[in-house]
């Protein structure tokens, strides 16, 4: 196996590293650029303006759009039925003592990071306000006119008149009763007279679509329930996609003209495919995207005839993915189909769309990432990464030429640390994984990141397989039966940062977030020695119980990066043989915070309380069985009782918050982090018992 590893600094701050080490692996044939030794496997909120649109950008369930997010999973908390209304009441019960439980510990011992969180909190504001980039949202230019968006408000100018004096409020939440929604999309009809705005509470994963009419005196038009994507065809006719229990399946049209009405225009029956729609950059069209995890399929809608039924693209095949765009009547078919498995930019005319008439216009190399695509009148634009690097693919249309822009350097490992770090074997480090969905890991800029790099901690980003970094074999080559894959990645990563003088087990923490759960979770199981510490965020912790449960809406979709165990037996196995909460075994673990929300829609919070209950339990066990090597009150390396946390929190949806409520969880988490390696320290000097 191929290894190859190289870190990016931050200018004037952080110092990089590159080198490449090379060996092999008997267990694994395929070349990679996981940062690796041998692996052995074992038996066992930010707007989005694009055109004449301005997004919050959210995860659609089940997206598999190359320049769009991804599901971030996992279920919803749903009560399973029971044949006896006695059990239900037995099960019910017992969930609420659960959560009551685990809410008296955290008050209890809370009290122990208050200091640490209040200094860590203060830090963060105070990045917080010198690196807000721009003040300035994103502006919509609509010919003479721009639209903006600040502190739940619309705005409205003349495009050389933007002067605070010269504005007029369109829109606000407060004043329209929707003062706990955050606005997430914004929709203009063509000539102006309407505006669609998204808005959605953080406590629900469910939008509301209010239709504004413009003008002198803008008044409130209609508002529609449980809306996920929307667009204008024409100047009064909008299409939106309905969302219940994290699936869209539904697509309507409604009018604002003499003769108001709202009529449904597409169903999708098929569970595991999940319905958006999107308007071509040069709003010749309306697409209906109906897509899985592997297979997707379009259909037209032409904005010149709105009430005329979709056209289809091309009907789906399984395992092809494809995604439309339109210029000088052809549409240009961004497909999966064909060799190499890679992304391919193909052509049609629009009256004759059908597979057998695809034209390529341009193929992907193996093992390249396609990040985003962007068409204008005469050439396309592609953003790639392949081994690393990120680069821009120009596509002429008119000469028929492809030219390439080099950029900056992204790799499988990506490292920070700060330029005068000295003695780095004893710093702080802090690892993230993710490694599913073929999602890139987050590597974004946040303050808390930046704080940690300034007290001297290395960061490290473990770009695992499952994940989107190297295009679609690298994705994969990390689900379904690939798995484990992404756990090997992940441990000889860990072991790799010790080995070249990044750190140590006993100064080393990992952090993770929904599904990147399972990874974090299974390598707690497996190798727990490795870490000291870790930090979850809504994870995906109960994989194998999950996906045994049809009813919850994401299990059908899901089967595509987990597997199917009720239809496969092997499959249940492979499922059962990494699942963290299955592999709960008596042992050492490090400790552990958790932070869950009631209302998340995607993670059961009964599997992740039933997640920590065993794992308190095996560390406990572990404990009790150990004592006796505890001599003269000299605490045996490894003896000490974990602390193993879950934070509940009574707001707040998967993984998405606002800047108030993610400050006080990353404050809470970087105090946990802080408290365990600190206590690790002084047993280095000490020969005190655990708390």
């Amino acid at each position: 196996m191929k290894v190859r590893m190289s870190c990016v600094g931050l200018k004037n701050l952080l110092q990089g590293l590159s080198f490449s080490v090379k060996y092999y692996s008997k267990h694994n044939h395929l070349q990679t650029t996981c940062l690796s030794s041998k692996i052995k496997p074992k038996k066992c909120h930010i707007l989005d303006c694009s055109g004449s649109t301005c997004t919050r950008r959210t995860a659609p369930p089940g997206s598999i759009l190359p320049w769009r997010f991804f599901s971030c999973k996992e279920g919803t908390k749903i009560p399973s039925k029971r044949k006896q209304n006695t059990s239900i009441i037995t099960s019910e019960l017992l969930y609420k003592n659960l959560l009551k439980s685990e809410q008296e510990n955290w008050n209890d011992i809370s009290a122990r990071y208050e200091a640490m969180t209040k200094r860590i909190k203060a830090k963060l504001e105070e990045l917080h306000n010198r690196y807000t980039f721009n003040s300035e949202s994103p502006r919509i230019k609509f010919g003479e006119n721009v639209y903006f968006e600040e502190n739940g408000c619309i705005f409205f100018s003349k495009a050389d008149d933007v002067g605070e004096e010269n504005v007029d409020i369109l829109f606000s939440t407060e004043d329209l009763g929707f003062s706990d929604a955050f606005i997430q999309r914004i929709r203009i009809s063509p000539d102006q007279r309407y505006m669609a705005i998204s808005l959605k509470s953080e406590n629900s994963e469910e939008a509301t679509c209010v239709i504004m009419k413009l003008g002198h005196f803008p008044v409130m038009e209609k508002v529609i329930p449980n809306v996920f994507s929307f667009e204008w065809a024409t100047n009064d006719v909008l299409y939106y996609t309905s969302q219940k229990n994290l699936k869209c399946q539904n697509v309507f049209m409604t009018t604002f003209s003499n003769q108001k009405h709202t009529k449904l225009v597409y169903t999708e029956q098929d569970a595991r495919f999940f319905v958006d729609i999107y308007c071509t950059k040069d709003r010749r069209f309306l697409t209906i995207n109906s897509n899985s995890k592997t297979t997707s399929e379009v259909w037209l809608v032409d904005c010149r005839q709105p009430f005329k039924l979709p056209a289809l693209v091309q009907a789906r095949t399984k395992g092809v993915i494809y995604h439309i765009e339109h210029r000088n009547d052809e549409l240009y078919i961004l497909t999966t189909y064909g060799e190499p498995a890679e992304y391919k930019l193909m052509k049609a005319p629009v009256a004759s769309s059908g597979l057998e008439n695809w034209q390529l216009v341009y193929a992907l190399e193996e093992k390249t990432k396609l990040v985003d695509l962007e068409m204008f009148s005469d050439h396309s634009v592609m953003f790639l990464k392949k081994a690393g690097h990120l680069y821009l693919n120009v596509i002429s249309f008119v000469s028929h030429s492809v030219q390439s822009v080099k950029d900056e350097t992204l790799v499988p490992i990506t490292v920070f640390h700060n330029m005068n770090s000295k003695e780095l074997h004893r710093r702080p480090l802090l690892v993230h994984v993710y490694g599913a969905y073929g999602i890139d890991l987050n590597m974004s800029f946040k303050e808390e990141k930046l704080m940690l790099i300034e007290e001297g901690w290395i960061l490290a980003y473990c770009h695992v397989r499952g994940g989107g970094e190297l295009g679609l074999s690298w994705h994969k080559d990390g689900c379904q039966h690939n798995k484990l894959k992404g756990l090997y990645d992940l441990k000889a990563c860990i072991m790799l940062l010790h080995e070249l003088g990044f750190s140590q087990p006993k100064y080393t923490a990992l952090a993770a977030a929904s599904a990147g759960g399972v990874l974090a979770g299974a390598l707690c199981n497996t190798d727990p020695e490795l870490i000291k510490a870790m930090v979850l965020q809504a994870p995906f912790v109960d994989v194998l119980n999950i996906m045994m449960k049809t009813h919850l809406p994401l299990t059908t979709e899901e089967q595509e990066e987990w597997g199917n165990p009720l239809a496969d037996e092997k499959c249940m196995k492979y499922i059962k043989s990494y699942c963290p909460y299955q592999n709960i075994k008596s042992q050492c673990y490090p400790s552990v915070f958790i932070t869950a929300y009631e209302n998340d829609q995607r993670i059961p919070l009964a599997g992740v309380l039933r997640y920590v209950q065993k794992l308190r339990k095996a560390a406990l066990d572990h404990a009790s069985k150990t004592n006796k090597k505890v001599i003269a009150s000299f605490i045996v390396p490894g003896n000490c009782i974990p602390n193993i946390i879950l934070d509940i929190q009574a707001n707040g949806s998967h993984c998405i918050s606002s800047w108030e409520d993610s400050l006080n969880e990353v404050a809470r988490h970087l105090a946990f982090l802080n408290k365990e390696l600190e206590e690790v320290c002084h047993l280095q000097h000490q020969t005190k018992s655990c708390k």
